[in-house]
């Protein structure tokens, strides 16, 4: 009994310790320099501090392992506040946040010159970009890992290039089986 106890202990603690796959989050401009060396296409996770379903998404499904597993293997992951004062340097122009107001860090603040540039109107987005730094898609809104698994395969098997309609879309989208756990 007494021994059952101590590998029941011993095993608990163990499993307390276990953590959660984390994505390797980078900079744009990092993943930028690092695309010129190793060609990946990259996935930015366009956030503010203040909105909820962000955290959501962080806690959720960013810190699902079979998605942060995946991207780590096939993206490069950037984490980027659409009302932040990073300065990003994309396709030949730097982006700021002019009216950034560190007083309101946590709160609303005013939009970065990015996400205005990548057409953010939504938090969160997840805007995916080319091996050469070019512009795919924004997706606005919450993803759970499995809604988020079929774009992320999408987008690196380049399989989107080839669905030119809706209907198109919407038929590969029936035959996709999620792989992910929840």
């Amino acid at each position: 009994m007494k021994r059952t106890f101590i590998a029941l202990a011993i095993l608990a603690f163990l499993s307390s310790n276990i953590t959660a796959q984390k994505i390797n989050w980078v900079s744009l401009n990092e993943a930028l320099e690092l695309q010129k060396e190793n060609p990946k296409k990259i996935m930015i996770d366009i956030y503010t501090n203040w909105c909820g379903p962000c955290k959501l998404l962080d806690k959720k499904t960013f810190q699902n392992n079979d998605v942060a597993s995946y991207v780590n293997e096939h993206y490069y992951a950037v984490k980027f506040n659409g009302e932040g004062n990073e300065t990003v340097h994309y396709q030949e122009k730097t982006f700021k946040n002019p009216n950034y107001d560190a007083a309101k860090a946590q709160t609303r603040n005013s939009a970065h010159e990015f996400a205005n540039y990548m057409g953010v109107n939504a938090y969160p987005t997840i805007a995916f970009l080319s091996e050469t730094g070019d512009f795919i898609i924004p997706l606005k809104g919450f993803y759970e890992p499995q809604q988020l698994e079929f774009y992320l395969k999408l987008f690196f098997t380049d399989k989107h290039k080839e669905l030119k309609t809706q209907e198109t879309f919407d038929a590969y989208y029936k035959t996709f089986e999620p792989k992910f756990k929840s």
